[in-house]
């Protein structure tokens, strides 16, 4: 049998107890790192205990808080300040590269027909018809593919890659049935959103939608982004490469309250939101709508959430040797009007050592063009229709003289 007391330590082993002149310079060694370090911060709890802060004021290392943290609530406003200036003049050049754009977009909207004109020229009661070869072609777009993409069973298709088995094949069914289920049924956005796509699709060139988590919903969102409230540098060539991608959102004062109650923005007082007298293409959207602003309004703000890149202060990527200099994915959310940041989120995974941006955009073009934007219906047969209603216009005329 084994000798169990083998492995017991000696209970007789002789202990090493420091002598009073050793334990008393201990404590003062102690004492003199502590005052080296600096002051230290005692604050009382309300459960009776006590944060002890060693480094009072400094501004946290990144690790020391959730990588997805706003990192807004712990930056001073010396740092947070040039930030919102560079994000609203950022937004208002890119705006300004793409003006061109924005009103080929706007004329062409007049093409559709939804508002008939009571024309005085040549004469009054002149016809104010217009073709309706542009929006034909844009409901057979929408229609065809609306039936494609979304059929009766699911837009969810799976495919097995490598040998196929009849468990690989049962697995696949169900991968298939589960997310048909959550775009379908849970997803409660998705297809009027969809829907909605389908028709800018054609007209515009490029879409956008936006697909991400809410932690509110507990569930993924497919949200519909039209080319107007998309905004990306003159330079970009694809949402892969572009350096900024500047979403514009505009929210009611309640719920943007809502959104700094719950912690998700930074609880700062914004003021009155200005207004936005830039937004023609809004205007013109709402005219066709036959809707405008009328009476008491409630406030509406607008936010710029900017994907980016930033070399931040305090969060700087670290080498071997100390700071790199190189700029990180981060997502600034800026309220134009007052231009104070509302938060700063990093717009990477905690777990990724290449820091790759997070995209949370997927871009849907009708025609390929020649830059980032699509070629739609008005750029192709833009002319055509303009000629064809023209046309019509002076046989109706004719007739009726």
């Amino acid at each position: 049998m084994a000798d169990i007391d083998k492995g017991l330590p000696n209970t007789r082993t002789k202990l090493d107890i420091p002598s009073e002149e050793e334990m008393a310079e201990e404590v003062s060694v102690q004492e003199e790192e502590a005052e080296q370090k600096g002051p230290v911060e005692v604050v009382p709890e309300e459960d009776g205990g006590a944060t002890i802060d060693f480094e009072p004021g400094a501004i946290n290392i990144p690790g020391t808080e959730n990588h997805f943290d706003n990192l807004a609530d712990i930056l001073p406003e010396d740092i947070l300040e040039p930030i919102g200036n560079e994000m609203v003049q950022n937004y208002m050049d890119y705006k300004a590269s793409r003006k061109e754009w924005e009103n080929s977009y706007k004329t062409g909207l007049d093409l559709l027909g939804f508002k008939y004109e009571n024309r005085t020229e040549p004469f009054q009661g002149a016809s104010g018809a217009t073709h309706p070869v542009l929006a034909e072609a844009v409901t057979q777009f929408q229609a065809q593919a609306y039936k494609e993409l979304l059929p009766a069973d699911g837009p969810v298709r799976t495919d097995i890659v490598g040998i196929k088995n009849p468990q690989t094949e049962q697995q696949s069914e169900r991968v298939k049935d589960y997310m048909n289920y959550l775009i379908m049924d849970q997803m409660k956005e998705y297809e009027s959103e969809f829907d909605s796509m389908l028709f800018h699709l054609p007209l515009a060139g490029s879409t956008f939608k936006k697909v991400y988590y809410d932690t509110t919903l507990a569930r993924a969102v497919s949200k519909f982004v039209p080319a107007d409230e998309l905004i990306v540098p003159y330079t970009a060539t694809s949402l892969d490469d572009a350096e900024a991608v500047i979403h514009t959102i505009k929210i009611s004062e309640n719920e943007l309250r809502k959104q700094q109650v719950s912690g998700f923005y930074s609880d700062i007082d914004l003021g009155p939101p200005g207004t936005d007298v830039n937004d023609e293409l809004n205007k013109k959207e709402r005219e066709l709508e036959g809707t405008k602003k009328s009476g008491k309004q409630e406030p509406i703000y607008t936010l710029l959430e900017c994907h980016i890149n930033l070399d931040l202060e305090g969060f700087e990527d670290q080498g071997t040797d100390g700071p790199t200099g190189i700029k990180l994915p981060y997502i600034v959310t800026v309220e134009e009007g007052s231009r104070k940041v509302l938060s700063i989120r990093r717009n990477y995974a905690p777990d990724d050592l290449k820091k790759n941006k997070i995209q949370y955009f997927v871009h849907f073009k009708f025609l390929p063009g020649l830059g980032f934007y699509g070629f739609g219906l008005i750029h192709m047969i833009g002319g055509l229709s303009r000629t064809a209603t023209a046309a019509l216009r002076q046989l109706l005329d004719a007739g009726t003289l």
